[in-house]
Parts: structure tokens; sequence; C-alpha cells
């Protein structure tokens, strides 16, 4: 699994703390663009689970918000996030803890090949190096992630996330967070020095096709194709398995736990999580099926 397919559909909610503005921008009708992505249901006779796969970066032309999504979600009471707190001061915190001021210096630790690469994909996004040569690795990969993506188009503010709960709130449903922001930020910080180094030098490999890379994931997103999403997020080289385990595989597996038990309680709920979480052999809907919960994909909701 890539590192980009990570920021994309498996990374952490907070990714749009970076730059998501207050409401989703206005597009010209004739630049709209429908889109159709997976929904899958878990059902016993009182309980009803819609999964739904979200991206945290979208292109604001792309309109997802409607049919079988929309229908699950005006069906539901409650509203499952990965983080449904408010994003107020997360960026505040997130630049506190990312930075490192004592320690040594990102240019320093990186593979000698590596190194203007860094510093030249910085400039090009008018970052000062020297602002970025105290932070964390973790921090500087990310960065490198989601700027290139805002170039291309993505915005955050037209992230699946940031819509739902947006609508959520002016619907007056039950938010329910999966997660915290600290504990997401956590899951970067805790990595091993060595791990963090390795995902930023991952990152300057892939900027280069991050655009078409990307592209493609949102397409299969788009199209409701699963499988294809899968496959192109298993594509080529695979993340070191530590951070896969933490960033997808131990986080499925709690998220499966939290159904099991939510399914002995009556209701209807929607539930919107990265959509690499839901696509692949360690998915949530396959660690469900071992806890004996069937998901099946929707069809039509009436």
């Amino acid at each position: 699994m890539r590192w980009k397919s990570l920021i994309l559909g498996c990374a952490l909610a907070f990714v749009p703390a970076f730059a998501a503005s207050a409401k989703e921008p206005e597009v010209a009708a004739q630049h709209i663009v429908h889109a159709h992505p997976a929904l899958w249901i878990a059902k016993d006779h009182d309980t009803t689970i819609y999964l739904f796969g979200t991206v945290h970066l979208l292109k604001p032309e792309i309109q997802w918000f409607e049919g079988n999504v929309r229908k699950a979600f005006d069906k539901s009471q409650d509203v499952v996030l990965e983080v449904a707190e408010e994003e107020t001061g997360t960026q505040g915190k997130l630049m506190q803890r990312a930075l490192d001021i004592d320690g040594p210096t990102i240019t320093s630790r990186l593979p000698e090949a590596s190194r203007a690469r860094y510093l030249a994909a910085l400039e090009s996004h008018g970052l000062a190096p020297i602002l970025f040569e105290r932070v964390k690795p973790w921090f500087a990969a990310i960065t490198l992630s989601v700027l290139p993506l805002r170039n291309h188009g993505y915005d955050p503010a037209s992230g699946a996330d940031h819509r739902i709960k947006l609508m959520a709130k002016e619907a007056g449903k039950t938010l329910i967070g999966l997660e915290t922001s600290d504990q997401q930020i956590g899951f970067f910080e805790s990595l091993p020095d060595p791990l963090q180094i390795q995902m930023l030098d991952e990152t300057l490999n892939e900027l280069p096709q991050l655009g078409d890379t990307i592209g493609n994931m949102i397409a299969a997103w788009s199209a409701g194709e699963p499988e294809k999403l899968a496959a192109l997020m298993n594509d080529t080289l695979e993340v070191n398995p530590e951070l896969e385990q933490r960033l997808l595989t131990d986080r499925n597996a709690r998220w499966a736990d939290w159904i099991t038990a939510r399914m002995e309680k009556p209701g209807t709920v929607f539930m919107a999580v990265g959509a690499g979480h839901l696509a692949g052999a360690s998915s949530v809907q396959a660690l469900l099926a071992q806890r004996g919960i069937d998901t099946t994909l929707v069809k039509r909701i009436e």
C-alpha cells in the first residue's frame, strides 16, 4: 500500500485541519461531476448500520452526497465519523506537537540522495526550508502529501468527512467520534524515528506521480468500484508493516468491534470512515465477517 493511499483514504481525519474553509466552494453547474461511491449495509431485526468510505480531500465539482448515500444519511439517527469533535484549535495543537526544536534537523536525518529533493519540494510550495528543518518527519510527510493535492484542485473543505459533519449538525443528528484528534496525531507522533524518516522519503519518491495516482483512485471511488480502489491502493511497494498496522489494520479491528457492539442496540447509523478502511483483505467488512456480521453492497435505497 502506498503512503499516498493512506493519505487519501486511510490516513487521518485531522488532515483537513490544514486548510478547510468554513463552507464548500460553489461550482458552476456545467462543471459538476456526479459520483456514485460504494455504500455497504449491516443489518439485523432492529439495527441498520450503513458503511460509507470517505475521501478526505475532493475537488469541489465532484457531487457525491446524493442517491444512496444521501438516502442512507437521511434515514439515520446517528452519524459516526473518525473524529466528531470541533476542528477549532486542531491546527494549533497539530503545529505544537509537530515541532522538534531540540532534535537533529530533518535534512541531516534524510538519506543524502533525498536531501536536495526535500528542499526543492518545500520551495516549490513556497515553504521556507529553514522553517521545516525543525519539524518532525511525520509532519513534513503529511504536509508534502496534502499541499500538492491542493495544487491539483483537491480541497479539504470539499472532503466527504467535512461535508458529512456539517450536514449532520444542520440536520440535528447525533454525532459520534470513533477517535479524537489527539489520538490521531499520536498515531504519527509515536512512530519510531526511522519509520518517520522512511515515510518522508517515500513521500518524496511518490510526489512526481501524485496527481495521476490520486486521480485514478478518485475515479474508482466515484464509480463505486471498491475492488478497483483496493487494487490501486495496494499497487507497487507496501508501506512498512508497522505503519500499516497502526494506521489501518488495528483501527479497522477497533471499528469492527464498535460496530459489533452497536448492533446490539436498535436504530439506524450512518458510519463514514476513510475509503481505504473499506477496501482490501483487512477491511472493516472482512473483520466484521470474522465476527459473524455480514455486510452487503447497497444497490438501491427506496
